[in-house]
C-alpha cells in the first residue's frame, strides 16, 4: 500500500470495484443489526432527494444517504468551505424519528403538506431538530422505519457486537486506499482514531506480530489477529482463570462460587445455569452447562454485571404513600431551551422534560394576542408559544416515560379572560386525563401515586372564599388572589427596569374556572411551620427560592422534615441564575423537600446527580423518601446527625481498575486523551467526598489504573455516588470525558461496569470503566 500526497485518479474498473466493496461492507454491517435484505435499509443505503424545512421562506432540496457502516448520514451541504465532517450526523445522536407535523417547525412552516410526507429527526444533544419532507408516501415510509429499525436494533446489540462493529468501522476509514489491506501506517493512523498513541516501536511489534505472511500489509486474518490483541482485557482473564479449568472452562459450580464470593450475589445458585444460558456464546460449553472467556466477559459487560442494581429499573418501592412521601423530578422554567433572558421557548423543550423522567413541568402564563394565553419568561426577550401547544405536548408526552402523575405548576399573570381560556384549553385538550375532583373522596391526605396513575394535577392559585378545594364551590366569579411573581425575582437590570415601569401589585385577580381546575396543589406564601393546635391544610404548598429554602434547612432542619411529611414543598432557583446555571438539589431533598425543580436544558455535576437520584425505582419521576423523612415522630436533622434509626454506617471500597473506549473529546486526528477518573460522594455533609486515580498518559482506548479508595458513608440512604472521568490538562481546564451517578443504595458488589454517560445524559455506546465494588457495615 503507497502512501502519496495525491492518488492518482482511478479507472471505471477500479470505481466499479470499489463500489461492490462498499455494496459488501454495507450487507455485512445490515447482517450485524440483525437486518438481512431488509428493504427499508437498502433504500437508505441508496439516499434519497428529501426537502430540507427551516423557516416559511427556507426550504431546499439536499439528497442523504446512509452510509456503509449503516452508523452514519450523509447529507449533502451547498455551504462553502464545509468540512466534510460537518456533513455527517451519528444514528446514535437521534433521540427520536416523528412522522407528520409533529415538530414546531413542521407546525408552522410545512402545514401545506400533506402529513404522510412529512418527519423529523429530533437530535439528542441541544442540536435545531431537522424538518423533512419526502418527494412521496413511501420515501417517507421507508427512511421513517429505516431509520427506527436501526435505532432499535443498533440498541439491542450487545456490548461485543458494538465494540466489533465500532472497530471495524475504524479499520475501513483508516484503509485510506480502499484495498482492504493495513499498512503500518494506517495501522497508526487507526489507533489514533480509536484515542490510543503507541509509539513507533510498539506499533511495529503488534505490526510485525500480525503479518504472518511478511508481505508488509495485514489482511483478512491477519487483520483479525490484530483485533483481538487489541480487544484483550488481560484484567478481566486473570479473574476469570482464578474460576476456570486448565481447558478454559468455568463450570456452573464455579460460577455459583464466583457470584457469590466476589459479586455477593444472594441468588447465586438460580442465577449461575442462567446467565450461562444468557451470554454463553460456544455452544459446547452450553452443554456442558460452562461458560468461556468469552461469555464471561459478555456477562460482566452486561445488564446484570452493571454497577447499577437492575432490581431498580423497575418500579419496586411502595407507590401506595400519600404523594407527599415522595421526591418528585421536577423543572424550572420548563419551556427555555437556554438562558433566562434571551434565549427560546418552545415546546420541545417540554417534551425533552417529559421523556427525561420529569414528573412536574412549569408554565409562565401571559395575555396573547387574539385572546390566546402566552408562555415565555416575563420582562425579557425569551420567545414566546403558544398555552393551548404546550399544553397539547403535555398530553402527548406526559406519560410515555412513567405513568405516574404529572404536576403543572402555574405561574399565572393572565387577565381574568385569558385565565377563562386557560382552564378551556386544559379541560377541552386534557380530557379525562385533567384531575378535577378529589380521589376515592380522599380529604385528609394527599392520594398515591398509585391512585393518580394517568393524571394530571394542576398547581396554582385558589379563591379563598371556595371555602375549600376538596370539601366544595360557592358561585364566587373572581376575586384578588395573593400573587406570585417569581420573574420579577430576576437579578437583571431590564427586568428591575420593566418590574418597576408595570408598577408590582401583591393581588391578582383570580378567575372561578382556573380555580377549579386546582385540587390537591393550592398555592400559598409560606407564613411559618405549622402551629400544631392551627395545622394548615394538607393540600395548601408552598414554593421557595433556593436560598431561602437553604436557610429554613441550615436552621430548622427538624422542622421543615416535620413541614414537609404533610405538604409538597416546591424550590426553585435563585434570581441571579440567569444563565439558567443549577444548584445542588441533595441539601434539600436531605430535609425532605419534594419539588426541588432544576433547569433540565443545563448539563453538569446538579443534573447529573438529578438524573441519577431519579434513575432509581424504574426512572418513574417518583423515589420514596427514607423512613426517617417520613415519620412523624422523627428527630432527624441532616446538619446535625446524632444516634438515631437513620440506618447502619457503611465502609464503601471502591477500585477503579481500567477504563474501555473512552471517546475523544477533540476530534482531530492527533489529539489523545490523557484519562483520570474522580469519584465524588453527594450526601449529608459530612459524607461529601472526593477523590481520584492518577493520570494515564495518551491512551483513551484502554487505559489501566488499578487503584482503591475507601469512603465512610455515615447516611447511606441519602448518599450519591458520582464517577467523573476527565481529559486531563496541565494548562487549562480539564475537559469532561464522561460520567455516571447512581444512588449509593443502587451499588451492585463485586466486579463491575460502569456505561458512562454524555455532558447531556445520554448513554455512550461502547465506553466503560471497569471497577471492584465492596461494602462493609463500619464498627
Amino acid at each position: 500500500m503507497q502512501c502519496i500526497r495525491r492518488q492518482p485518479k482511478r479507472t471505471a474498473s477500479q470505481e466499479n470495484i470499489l463500489l461492490e466493496q462498499s455494496r459488501r461492507v454495507a450487507a455485512l454491517n445490515g447482517i450485524r443489526l440483525g437486518l438481512k435484505d431488509d428493504k427499508d435499509l437498502k433504500f437508505l443505503l441508496k439516499g434519497s432527494q428529501l426537502l430540507k424545512v427551516k423557516s416559511s421562506s427556507w426550504r431546499k432540496e439536499r439528497f442523504y444517504k446512509l452510509q456503509e457502516d449503516c452508523k452514519t448520514i450523509w447529507q449533502e451541504s451547498k455551504k462553502v468551505l464545509r468540512s466534510p465532517e460537518s456533513q455527517i450526523f451519528s444514528i446514535e445522536d437521534i433521540r427520536d424519528v416523528r412522522s407528520g407535523h409533529k415538530t414546531e417547525g413542521m407546525e408552522k412552516y410545512a402545514k401545506d403538506v400533506p402529513e404522510y410526507r412529512c418527519f423529523s429527526i429530533i437530535f439528542k444533544d441541544q442540536r435545531k431538530n431537522l424538518d423533512l419532507i419526502a418527494s412521496s408516501e413511501d420515501d417517507a415510509n421507508h427512511w421513517i422505519a429505516g431509520l427506527g429499525k436501526i435505532i432499535a436494533h443498533s440498541n439491542s446489540m450487545n456490548q461485543k457486537q458494538k465494540l466489533q462493529h465500532w472497530i471495524h468501522t475504524c479499520l475501513r476509514k483508516a484503509d485510506k486506499n480502499k484495498d482492504n489491506k493495513m499498512s503500518l501506517k494506517e495501522l497508526k493512523d487507526f489507533l489514533k482514531e480509536v484515542n490510543i498513541e503507541v509509539d513507533d516501536y510498539h506499533a511495529k511489534k503488534i505490526f510485525q506480530h500480525c503479518d504472518k505472511s511478511k508481505t508488509e500489509a495485514l489482511e483478512d486474518d491477519e487483520i483479525e489477529e490484530f483485533y483481538k490483541i487489541l480487544t484483550e482485557r488481560k484484567e478481566i482473564d486473570s479473574i476469570f482463570q482464578m474460576y476456570s479449568d486448565p481447558e478454559g472452562f468455568m463450570s456452573c459450580q464455579n460460577l455459583v462460587r464466583f457470584l457469590y464470593e466476589m459479586q455477593q450475589e444472594e441468588d447465586a445458585v438460580v442465577a449461575a445455569p442462567a446467565l450461562i444460558q444468557r451470554y454463553e456464546p460456544n455452544e459446547r460449553a452450553k452443554r456442558g452447562n460452562a461458560m468461556t472467556k468469552d461469555g464471561f466477559l459478555m456477562y460482566l459487560l452486561s445488564d446484570e454485571g452493571n454497577i447499577f442494581n437492575p432490581s431498580h429499573r423497575k418500579v419496586y418501592q411502595d407507590m401506595t404513600q400519600p404523594l407527599s412521601h415522595y421526591l418528585v423530578s421536577s423543572s424550572h422554567n420548563t419551556y427555555l431551551m437556554e438562558d433566562q433572558i434571551t434565549g427560546p421557548s418552545s415546546t420541545e423543550a417540554y417534551i425533552r422534560a417529559l421523556t427525561k423522567g420529569c414528573r412536574c413541568v412549569e408554565l409562565d402564563c401571559w395575555d396573547g394576542p387574539n385572546s390566546e394565553p402566552v408562555i415565555y419568561h416575563g420582562y425579557t426577550l425569551t420567545s414566546k408559544i403558544l398555552f393551548s401547544d404546550v399544553i397539547k405536548a403535555i398530553k402527548n408526552y406526559a406519560f410515555k416515560t412513567s405513568p405516574y402523575p404529572v404536576i403543572i405548576s402555574l405561574e399565572n399573570h393572565c387577565s381574568v379572560d385569558q385565565q377563562k381560556v386557560m382552564a378551556q384549553h386544559m379541560t377541552t385538550i386534557l380530557q379525562d386525563m385533567l384531575l378535577v375532583a378529589p380521589v376515592d373522596g380522599n380529604k385528609s391526605q394527599f392520594p398515591s401515586p398509585e391512585q393518580l396513575k394517568g393524571k394530571i394535577l394542576v398547581k396554582g392559585k385558589k379563591l379563598s372564599r371556595q371555602e375549600d378545594p376538596i370539601n366544595g364551590n360557592n358561585n364566587l366569579e373572581a376575586e384578588d388572589v395573593s400573587d406570585e411573581d417569581e420573574a420579577a425575582e430576576i437579578e437583571d437590570e431590564s427586568v428591575k427596569t420593566k418590574v418597576e415601569q408595570k408598577g408590582k401589585s401583591d393581588t391578582l385577580k383570580l378567575a372561578k374556572e382556573l380555580s377549579d381546575t386546582v385540587v390537591y396543589c393550592k398555592s400559598v406564601h409560606f407564613e411559618g411551620f405549622d402551629d400544631p393546635n392551627h395545622p394548615r391544610a394538607f393540600y395548601e404548598m408552598s414554593s421557595f427560592s433556593e436560598s431561602k429554602a437553604l436557610k429554613l434547612a441550615q436552621e430548622s432542619g427538624t422542622s421543615f422534615i416535620h413541614h414537609n411529611i404533610r405538604h409538597l414543598s416546591r424550590i426553585y432557583p435563585a434570581g441571579w441564575r440567569t444563565d439558567s446555571s443549577n444548584y445542588s438539589p441533595v441539601d434539600l431533598w436531605n430535609v425532605g423537600c419534594q419539588i426541588v425543580a432544576l433547569n433540565f436544558q443545563t448539563a453538569g455535576t446538579e443534573m447529573d446527580v438529578y438524573q441519577g437520584r431519579f434513575q432509581d425505582n424504574g426512572f418513574s419521576g417518583y423515589v420514596l423518601k427514607p423512613e426517617f423523612l417520613r415519620d412523624e415522630q422523627t428527630k432527624f436533622n441532616p446538619k446535625s446527625i446524632t444516634e438515631g434509626t437513620w440506618g447502619t454506617k457503611k465502609k464503601l471500597l471502591l477500585k477503579i481498575i481500567s477504563g474501555q473506549q473512552l471517546p475523544k473529546v477533540n476530534k482531530s486526528k492527533n489529539s489523545i486523551v490523557d484519562p483520570k477518573v474522580t469519584i465524588e460522594i453527594h450526601g449529608v455533609q459530612q459524607d461529601n467526598n472526593k477523590k481520584q486515580t492518577k493520570v494515564i498518559e495518551n491512551n483513551g482506548f484502554n487505559p489501566n489504573w488499578n487503584e482503591e479508595f475507601t469512603f465512610d458513608i455515615e447516611m447511606p440512604a441519602l448518599a450519591l455516588v458520582r464517577f467523573v472521568v476527565e481529559d486531563f490538562d496541565m494548562s487549562t481546564k480539564n475537559d469532561f470525558i464522561g460520567q455516571y451517578t447512581l444512588p449509593f443504595t443502587s451499588l451492585k458488589q463485586g466486579y463491575r461496569h460502569i456505561h458512562l454517560l454524555t455532558k447531556n445524559g445520554d448513554p455512550y455506546s461502547s465506553s466503560t470503566l471497569f471497577v471492584y465494588v465492596n461494602i462493609q457495615d463500619c464498627d
